[in-house]
């Protein structure tokens, strides 16, 4: 199954999908603040992460795009706020994904299906990385 880092202030929500997520089957990660999350996704390979944008330290907003500068990990933003000019906002931002509370598991669980199959068939696509190669220098 996949890899998931939950990125989630609010103890019992978190627990909630730690718990949720780890019956499916999936590794999962947890952290309660941004900075926490910029150095998780610096140290480990995460397939998705799940952002919530009311976060102590710092706006998850600017958390994706700090994010964003480092990884091209899905994200799937889940959060109480459904403004939709901020919606559109943080999907043109590089979100994957936006996900309004309440939602229920299954709900969550079929969209992190969808981002995770998006993200594996981009992979497959993706062209072999291209080597120029001048006299004994190789570039990739």
């Amino acid at each position: 199954m996949a890899s998931v880092l939950v990125v989630e202030d609010d103890q019992f929500v978190r627990s909630a999908l730690i718990r949720h997520l780890s019956e499916a089957s999936h590794t999962v990660r947890s952290v309660g603040t941004a900075l926490e999350a910029l150095r998780e996704v610096a140290h480990f390979r995460f397939d998705v992460v799940i952002l919530d944008l009311g976060l102590p330290d710092l706006d998850g907003g600017e958390a994706l795009k700090m994010l964003r500068s480092i990884t091209d990990v899905p994200v799937i933003i889940a959060t109480a706020r459904d403004d939709e000019s901020e919606i559109v906002r943080l999907l043109n931002d590089g979100a994957d994904d936006y996900l309004t509370k309440p939602f229920s598991v299954e709900h969550l669980s079929a969209r992190m299906a969808a981002v995770l199959r998006r993200a594996r068939a981009a992979g497959e696509q993706a062209p072999p990385p291209r080597v120029i190669r001048v006299g004994g220098l190789a570039i990739d």
